[in-house]
């Protein structure tokens, strides 16, 4: 990754808590009285970490264009993300960027938007035709386009590292994204790839979907360590769930003793929130997915789509995922501290 790149990755602001209709926009209906173009994004879930981080690069880059953008969320429900997806077609819409909640449910109203005639960028995850159709067919949905980020090419980064940095015979424990979604079930497909199919000596002790959430995760933690058994590695398709769980066990001298970690962990994402985590030693690495990559290229190739310079299924762009570790952690913490989501103090920002 190219340091101008780099500094642009985490040029974000403290991460919303909540997803409000209207990001620039000044009344959330398509056909703006200036008559500016409309774009909607509809997020996944404003408790999910990383849905909010995204949320609040969105709207930071949209200031930089034409148009204006309207920010919603799903909620984590997939109900309520439909609606959202017909509402679009209600309100007119020119474009809409989509983050599903679970590819195979919205495929069907994403479907719905490119039959209406409104241009359609899934992001993070991609829409896949066999999402729409059950077929093996891989490929971006037809009629739409994507940014996105490769979730195996994530999730690698730590599987790797775990292979030889996991001891012989350990006890490991997986926390999974929600069901159905397409980077969680990739993320896990990585780690049979990569770790599981490589290490035959290790022995999974408990899997379970914590579904992005820190508290679902430190919850099904708690119960796991009742048993006893000692867990040497936790591995986590997000930061968001691993921070859950390093904070069931952080008071635990079985765990943490001296200041010490007597356990890995590897998470996703690449938040400040991990960050914090590796410098602590209590996470072993994370991959980061960059939200700032992901909403500037959102938002150039809205812009594009829109001024007719290119059509919408020829948006097809990956970001990358650098690995953050204990060496170099400190130059992305230093950046997180000059974007404010890091006090000069070395926690997170309110």
């Amino acid at each position: 990754m190219k340091i101008k790149r780099l500094l642009a990755v985490l040029l974000s602001t403290a991460m919303v808590a909540t997803l409000a209709m209207g990001c620039n926009s000044s009344g959330g209906e398509g056909g703006s009285e200036d008559g500016k173009k409309k774009v909607c994004f509809v997020a996944r879930a404003s408790a999910d970490t990383f849905a909010s981080w995204l949320t609040s690069e969105m709207k930071k880059e949209a200031k930089n264009y034409d148009f204006e953008l309207t920010c919603v969320s799903g909620e984590a429900d997939d109900n309520t993300e439909n609606g959202l997806l017909e509402d679009c077609i209600t309100k007119g819409y020119d474009l809409v960027i989509v983050q599903s909640n679970n590819n195979a449910a919205q495929a069907p109203y994403v479907q719905k938007l490119v039959d209406a005639g409104i241009p359609v960028i899934t992001t993070n995850p991609t829409t896949h035709q066999s999402d729409l159709d059950g077929s093996d067919n891989d490929d971006v949905m037809e009629g739409t386009g994507t940014v996105d980020a490769d979730p195996i090419e994530q999730a690698a980064v730590g599987a790797k590292r775990a292979v030889e940095e996991v001891p012989e015979n350990a006890n490991v424990v997986v926390l999974r994204g929600p069901s159905g979604n397409y980077h969680a079930e990739k993320r896990r497909e990585a780690w049979d790839t990569y770790f599981f199919k490589e290490r035959p000596d290790v022995k999974l002790l408990y899997e379970d979907y914590a579904n992005w959430n820190s508290d679902e995760a430190l919850t099904l933690m708690e119960n796991w360590v009742q048993s006893g058994t000692h867990i040497d590695a936790i591995i986590s398709m997000n930061d968001n769930m691993a921070a859950g769980a390093i904070e069931a066990i952080r008071n635990d001298k079985d765990y943490v003793s001296n200041g010490k970690a007597n356990f890995l962990a590897y998470g996703v994402d690449g938040t400040a929130q991990g960050c914090l985590l590796i410098k602590e030693g209590l996470l072993t690495c994370t991959a980061l997915q960059s939200a700032a990559d992901i909403a500037k290229l959102n938002m150039e190739y809205a812009d594009k789509v829109l001024k007719g310079e290119m059509k919408v299924t020829e948006v097809n762009d990956y970001v990358e995922a650098p690995e953050i570790n204990a060496e170099n952690v400190e130059e992305y913490i230093q950046i997180y501290v000059e974007n404010g989501e890091i006090s000069e103090g070395g926690e997170l920002a309110e």
